[in-house]
């Protein structure tokens, strides 16, 4: 299974995950295994990325 993983390091609008998104998508990912943060990197918590 594969999985994609989208992030951008500000939640303040002036970023986007679309052109990951559409890329993940183009390569074939299903459109339910894609996850997405809207954080710093620097955060441990990242709600967008399930627990392994």
């Amino acid at each position: 299974m594969l999985v994609g993983y989208m992030r951008v390091s500000k939640s303040d609008g002036s970023q986007t995950t679309d052109p990951q998104r559409d890329a993940l998508l183009e390569a074939g990912l299903d459109e339910a295994q894609l996850y997405e943060d809207l954080a710093s990197g620097k955060k441990d918590d990242r709600p967008g990325w399930p627990p392994v």
